[in-house]
């Protein structure tokens, strides 16, 4: 008896352990030869963490259902404020990475993403979706791959506003003194291509003295585009705001708001791409990248232009009746600066801003200390 009792008890502890373990199974196949081929599978389906920023939350409740019943895995979605507070928040985990995948870094912050060696370069098998000239304008080493695109605008209400300001130096006129809301370069990717598109339009000395004017002008600076749009735009009251060509189709698509406008300038429109890469140090690497070549279909890129309000980068996805709201594109012309020059340049000119803005030096102080 006790040694029926022992085996017993043997025998209850050997299923006790498989059974609280390892939550696995065992699933078997026939391989070509006919043979039986046995495999242990996780019961616990595995899950990809994305980093992105705040206004990503509803693309993501769109769409990542779909990508997980395709793989059979669970997305988990972290956001993090604006895209500038995105960047910061990688570059402090850059030792311990925390996510698997980030969405949100673009074109004005591209250059700070590769620089700081957070992301791990992938070019997708199906990159052939994406127009070769966003690739271009945005990361041609892979680091970042283009899932959508869009156009920094000035955006003003109908109620207080009759003639709006045409290009970059009305801004800086008295009728505007303290009416202009614009987002910070150093942590929101609106603010950024600002600073980019004034250093594209007036080179790189004459960008300081245009943020000078503008800043004896009164321009408003807020920490992202939710304080800028939300809190000085939309309850404030201020009449110009810093967004996108397709801010007023959005109002129109959520609130049925008509009182607001973009307008294209006359110098053009700074070019923003977004982008989506690996997170380095990942361990779901493969994952990673079957996910970053399924937000180039359809699944995800068909609900782009409604819940990014941005351009899709695949070119089968039509766009819905209410972007008659936005700035016509072919009315925008677009302007950007090349990649590498940006890369080499951002940190400093980040820098002098903040010394022009923040500090209150000069902009002939500030040309003095960089030639010296």
């Amino acid at each position: 008896m006790k040694k029926l009792v022992g085996f017993l008890v043997v025998l209850l502890l050997v299923i006790s352990a498989g059974c609280i373990g390892s939550e696995k199974g065992t699933s078997t196949s026939t391989t070509s030869s006919g043979s039986e081929k046995t495999t242990t599978t996780s019961n616990k389906p595995e899950t990809l963490v994305v980093y992105s920023y705040d206004s990503f939350e509803y693309v993501a409740q769109a769409t990542f259902p779909k990508f997980e019943e395709k793989y059979g895995v669970k997305v988990k979605l972290i956001t993090v404020g604006d895209a500038g507070q995105l960047l910061n928040r990688l570059i402090l985990e850059k030792d311990n990475p925390q996510a698997d995948v980030v969405i949100g870094i673009d074109n004005s912050l591209a250059a700070k993403a590769i620089k700081a060696g957070i992301l791990d370069p992938y070019k997708p098998k199906n990159i052939d979706l994406v127009p070769e000239w966003l690739i271009e304008k945005l990361d041609p080493t892979y680091h970042l791959i283009p899932y959508d695109y869009g156009y920094i605008a000035i955006n003003y209400r109908l109620d207080k506003v009759s003639e709006p300001p045409k290009s970059l130096e009305d801004l800086t006129k008295p009728e505007w003194k303290d009416k202009l809301v614009i987002e910070d370069p150093r942590t929101s990717s609106p603010g950024a291509a600002f600073l980019l598109w004034t250093i594209a339009v007036y080179g790189n000395d004459g960008y300081l003295d245009y943020w000078e004017k503008l800043k004896e002008n009164g321009v408003v600076i807020t920490e992202g585009w939710s304080d800028a749009w939300y809190g000085k735009f939309m309850k404030e009251g201020y009449p110009l705001v810093l967004s996108y060509s397709t801010s007023p189709a959005a109002t129109v698509y959520y609130e049925n708001n008509t009182n607001i406008r973009a307008v294209a300038f006359r110098e053009g429109n700074y070019l923003q791409v977004e982008g989506a890469g690996i997170v380095k140090g990942t361990k779901k690497k493969d994952l990673a990248q079957k996910f970053i070549e399924w937000l180039l279909t359809e699944d995800f890129q068909s609900e782009v232009p409604t819940n990014q309000w941005m351009y899709p980068v695949n070119p089968n996805v039509k766009l819905p009746d209410v972007y008659k709201y936005a700035v016509p594109l072919e009315e925008i012309k677009p302007v950007s600066l090349d990649p590498e020059y940006v890369r080499e340049n951002f940190d400093r000119w980040i820098r002098e801003w903040v010394q022009l803005m923040i500090q209150g030096k000069s902009p002939e102080e500030i040309k003095a200390s960089r030639e010296g």
